[in-house]
């Protein structure tokens, strides 16, 4: 008798298992996106058609030449989703809960107890540059001190007026950054574009435990471009265009904060707008839907798609000045990449 009931126990969990399964809402998931690099036609001035990040342009690239990397790409967020949901409660489907196109955006989400403490990062910056010193170490430290505050709700930069509404989802991720070497290479290329050619040039070292940075001019007015999660090692890491790090040329897109969002591409966040319509997600609950990007610095609010947009996330496109904070959404979502079995778990030895 107790070895049948112990295998009806044998058989429920194998169902608990089965239930806990089915629990994973993966119906908004998506890879591809409808990227288009054609700015011209937007009421946008000069300055802003500058506000150019190649992220998502680079992905849909890669899926077409790696077939397998969608099925990569879904296992991660199955893995993301997973971890939050059995850590804490996500705050309705994993995705914004205003993703049908107007719903209520102020979803109550809060950091998950997750157990992993503060996360170190260390980073190799590779500066590729006609004279490699053009990028000065201070500036590059300067860099390193706007990822550690920006990460760390810790910056000098605030709330547009009236958007109080916001204050409470500013979160602190306990992500820091570290300088672990920079590596200067003169190289007269005058321009690298967004094929990967700089990483294949000066290939990325332990990219499964650094972060690698490659500083450089890219072309084309664009700030940079990111790998998501599960790509291939040998290309892994954040391309920035050299003026846009504190005190560059690029303004006003030179306090540093491009590599604030590439990072976060880095960690898997999207677009703030989910790279789409309405019904387009960026996967976290504590965001509001949008349609499309936001440039300069907008007053509040801007409203699209029923809701107010969340204009200061540093997913957006606005001036560096007025980006403000990551969501405790984004923070959930960037910190499951490193817990045992995620795809970053290696930088912080699990």
């Amino acid at each position: 008798m107790a070895a049948v009931a112990l295998l009806f126990t044998a058989c429920d969990d194998d169902k608990n298992e089965i239930v806990q399964e089915q629990e994973i809402d993966m119906s908004d998931f998506y890879v591809y996106t409808d990227f288009n690099e054609d700015l011209s036609s937007k009421s946008i001035n000069s300055k802003e058609k500058f506000k150019t990040c190649y992220s998502m342009d680079v992905l849909n690239k890669q899926l077409d030449a790696n077939p397998g990397l969608a099925k990569k790409m879904y296992d991660v967020e199955y893995n993301t989703r997973k971890f939050i949901t059995a850590k804490g409660k996500p705050g309705g489907k994993p995705g914004n809960g205003g993703g049908n196109g107007g719903g209520e955006s102020d979803v109550d989400v809060l950091p998950i107890e997750d157990g992993l403490g503060t996360i170190n990062i260390p980073v190799y910056v590779h500066v590729v540059l006609p004279n490699a010193n053009d990028v000065s170490n201070s500036q590059i430290q300067s860099q390193m001190s706007v990822l550690n505050d920006d990460f760390n709700s810790s910056n000098a930069n605030q709330l547009p007026s009236g958007a109080s509404n916001f204050v409470n989802d500013a979160t602190v991720t306990d992500v820091s950054f570290s300088l672990a070497g920079t590596f200067r290479h003169n190289d007269n290329t005058s321009s690298w574009g967004t094929n990967n050619a700089v990483k294949s040039a000066y290939p990325p070292i332990t990219p499964d435990t650094h972060l690698n940075i490659w500083v450089c001019n890219i072309g084309g007015g664009i700030l940079g471009y990111a790998q998501f999660p599960g790509g291939n090692s040998s290309t892994d890491g954040v391309v920035l265009l050299h003026s846009s790090l504190p005190g560059g040329s690029a303004a006003p897109y030179n306090e540093g904060r491009t590599a604030t969002h590439e990072v976060g591409h880095y960690l898997n966040l999207r677009h703030i707008w989910g790279d789409g319509r309405c019904k387009r997600d960026d996967f976290v609950a504590d965001t509001p839907p949008s349609d499309g990007a936001n440039y300069g610095c907008p007053s509040y609010p801007t409203v699209n798609c029923n809701t107010s947009d969340m204009t200061m996330n540093y997913m957006d496109y606005t001036d560096d000045a007025c980006m403000y904070m990551f969501t405790d959404g984004q923070r959930n979502r960037m910190r499951a990449l490193f817990a045992s079995g995620g795809a970053r778990a290696a930088m912080a030895g699990n």
